[in-house]
């Protein structure tokens, strides 16, 4: 009996239910589109597929390229059906793992222009994400390597979007906050009930 299976695991066998990649393929296509939402992906990325072939979940054939070999992985039955499984299973709650607010959380050990550059930082990078985002909507319908999931990549990418605007939106408000804190261990006459109201 095989061991449970990680969302990870799942990720990849959603994208060999695609079309067959070599492992190559696979880190390009996770850069692509899941590092935006589950990055860890990657990290397992050269050594998931022998397992799931292990498990009869894929198959791998070799292939040469010119005098280069290549291993491509492909889903089998078994692996749709574990996949068709999977899907039906309620998710897992979302985490988040996000330094800038581990930073935010104890910047009271630092300075008030380290809390504002981290802030700023936050702030820019989701911004940057924005116009990455917006670029790939732009080739929705024009250039989108898979036509028949542009259903699924836009409320995706909405999300992200939604995100990361969220993200740069709360960053700004939060640098705005701190103008009238004397330090990051006082406040002043701020008033915390200004975070919620």
């Amino acid at each position: 009996m095989t061991s449970p299976r990680s969302t990870t695991s799942h990720a990849l066998l959603g994208l060999l239910a695609i079309r067959p990649w070599t492992t190559y393929e696979l880190a390009k296509q996770v850069q692509r589109s899941l590092d935006w939402f589950w990055p860890r992906a990657e990290r397992k990325l050269y050594d998931e597929p022998k397992k799931l072939a292990e498990d009869g979940l894929v198959k791998s054939e070799k292939e040469m390229t010119g005098a280069r070999p290549r291993t491509v992985y492909g889903i089998t039955r078994k692996g749709r059906d574990a996949q068709r499984k999977w899907l039906s299973e309620p998710p897992m709650p979302p985490s988040l793992e996000f330094e800038g607010m581990v930073k935010v959380f104890f910047a009271d050990g630092g300075t008030l222009e380290q809390l504002r550059a981290t802030l700023r930082s936050i702030a820019e990078t989701a911004e940057e994400h924005v116009t990455d985002l917006e670029e790939k909507i732009g080739t929705l319908g024009v250039s989108d390597a898979f036509p028949e999931r542009r259903h699924l990549n836009a409320i995706g990418l909405r999300f992200h979007v939604d995100h990361e605007r969220h993200l740069a939106q709360w960053a700004r408000w939060a640098i705005e906050q701190t103008k009238s804190w004397k330090s990051t261990t006082d406040a002043g006459a701020w008033d915390f009930h200004q975070a919620f109201g």
